[in-house]
């Protein structure tokens, strides 16, 4: 976060540019917030867009307080936030990623974030990256560095998760020499053994519903799981250091664990549908920096305020919002006969 050297006088600042990712149901720009509040110019906003320089850590600063920072789950996934009509060579961030949304090659920027849920089901974003490629980096080597990153800040979840991607070899070996439990998503032809020495695909195996303890090529015992989901099968490793036996793990762990990474599907859900991720149109890195930092602080509200129960969804707000201009405008057209 940029540090001030005395008080500051710009007219917009984060929460007022939080605030209107809340609100606002499809028109992202400066030009339209300064639309809105009519004494605001939109070189305000894009002021403000360029000038701030907020960190994944002070996303953690701001949610740290509503969470147990011990013994909870920490999620990995990426989202690609479609950017369609987007120049790469115009415009910071922007390049081809894989999407699962599309089943393909699509333009947009990449996030990869870390999402947290502590024990009694409380859940925030703690850390987050966009992919830049100029880096050299791959999405595996932010995966480290956030999780480091965390746990310097003082998180200490009980387990990780993730989908496949995140099940590389160099990552397992890096949870366990952090003494972290996983959870993570396997392909079917990971190669796995009953015995050391005499290796298959993980598919070719019987494996029960309380699992089945394998040996995992170059890693070591983990205890797997088979789930079925849309006609196909798709399987998973567990791993804790402090136990002597991976046997003990069961699948009631399983399931709680595999429920609470859900929760991560659901951030990008409501990212997209009701905090404007997507939308925006500066080009300029630092200012799309600021608009992502916006967008999942703009989460992180609707996330409390579901806990204090002033919503009960975090799409309540947004369909709400608008109901009294609505029933308002037909109520007065219908009364007048506008359209009779």
């Amino acid at each position: 976060m940029r540090q001030l050297s005395k008080p500051s006088t710009a007219q917009c600042n984060c929460n007022l540019y939080t605030l209107y990712l809340m609100a606002e149901p499809q028109y992202v720009s400066c030009v339209r917030l300064a639309e809105i509040l009519e004494t605001l110019s939109h070189d305000s906003v894009n002021r403000f867009l360029l000038r701030e320089r907020y960190t994944p850590e002070d996303l953690f600063n701001e949610v740290k307080g509503e969470l147990d920072l011990v013994g909870g789950n920490l999620s990995v996934d990426d989202s690609v936030e479609d950017k369609p009509y987007r120049d790469p060579q115009k415009s910071a961030l922007v390049s081809y990623f894989w999407s699962g949304k599309h089943k393909r090659v699509v333009k947009g920027i990449d996030l990869i974030t870390l999402y947290y849920t502590d024990r009694a089901g409380n859940a925030y974003p703690v850390n987050y990256r966009l992919y830049d490629k100029q880096e050299g980096k791959t999405k595996n080597n932010y995966f480290r560095e956030m999780v480091l990153e965390v746990m310097q800040w003082g998180l200490k979840p009980e387990w990780v998760s993730g989908d496949s991607w995140y099940a590389s070899l160099e990552n397992l070996k890096f949870l366990r020499n952090e003494k972290m439990g996983f959870w993570f998503g396997i392909a079917d032809n990971r190669q796995v053994s009953l015995e050391r020495g005499q290796f298959v695909q993980v598919q070719s195996l019987d494996i029960p519903e309380d699992g089945l303890k394998v040996y995992l090529k170059a890693f070591g015992w983990v205890k797997v799981f088979c789930q079925s989901f849309k006609n196909e099968q798709r399987y998973y490793i567990m791993f804790r250091p402090d136990l002597d036996d991976t046997e003990q793990l069961t699948y009631k762990q399983f399931k709680e664990v595999h429920d609470g990474h859900w929760q991560i599907e659901c951030y990008h859900r409501v990212i997209k549908q009701v905090c404007n991720i997507e939308r925006f149109y500066v080009r300029n890195e630092q200012a799309i920096r600021n608009h992502f930092f916006c967008a999942l602080r703009a989460f992180s509200k609707l996330q409390t305020l579901c806990r204090q129960g002033v919503i009960q969804t975090c799409y309540e707000l947004s369909r709400q919002l608008f109901v009294p201009v609505i029933r308002q405008f037909i109520l007065e057209n219908l009364t007048a006969d506008t359209f009779a």
